[in-house]
């Protein structure tokens, strides 16, 4: 079995730590883990692409080189197929989960994240998995403190501050160990031990 996994943000240094850059770091601590840390810049797949067996199956993973917006651009030149789409992991930031979680979900609607709305229009379905990876922070209480109206773009293109550089490492190691779950054990064990 081959599967494709992408992770979601914006190329370029100035946005490297930032939120919206949560995909692409959430697979790099993956592709650490699993040997698979030697990027290669991938020009007919816009994107920096590696590649490492687990078991019997494949993995290829993605970072694209667009931006968020234009995720689809690059998933368009690999998955070609819903079948394809099927085997499809991708990974990215979401402001409806507290800081320190994240949820896989399958076949579900973009709700409203500009980089997985690409990805459903260049996959032409929704029928793939995603792994969002909470980056709100939460009040003393556990209440969301989202940012609203002009302030969210200022907050995803923000970096994180330095106690929750933490959280969001032991985060990424959480994710890339559901990640191999997932790949040697299938999307619904993944689904059952790992998400909180």
């Amino acid at each position: 079995m081959q599967y494709t996994i992408f992770g979601l943000g914006n190329p370029g240094e100035e946005y490297k730590e930032t939120r919206h850059n949560t995909g692409r770091m959430a697979l790099e601590t993956f592709a650490k883990k699993v040997g698979a840390d030697e990027w290669k810049s991938g020009m007919k797949e816009k994107a920096f692409t590696a590649k490492t067996k687990l078991g019997k199956n494949t993995v290829l993973m993605f970072m694209p080189e667009t931006f968020m917006n234009k995720s689809g651009d690059s998933v368009r030149t690999i998955v070609k197929s819903k079948k394809d789409a099927l085997n499809m992991i991708v990974i990215h930031d979401d402001m409806d989960l507290p800081m320190g979680k994240f949820k896989i979900s399958f076949n579900k609607s973009s709700g409203g994240h500009k980089g997985v709305e690409s990805v459903i229009k260049a996959a032409k379905t929704q029928e793939f998995t995603r792994i969002r990876v909470g980056i709100c922070p939460v009040s003393p209480s556990g209440k969301l403190k989202k940012p609203q109206g002009d302030d969210i773009l200022d907050f995803i293109v923000g970096s994180f501050k330095k106690p929750e550089v933490e959280i969001m490492k032991k985060t990424f190691k959480k994710i890339a160990e559901a990640l191999e779950a997932f790949v040697e054990r299938g999307k619904d064990y993944a689904m059952s031990n790992f998400n909180s």
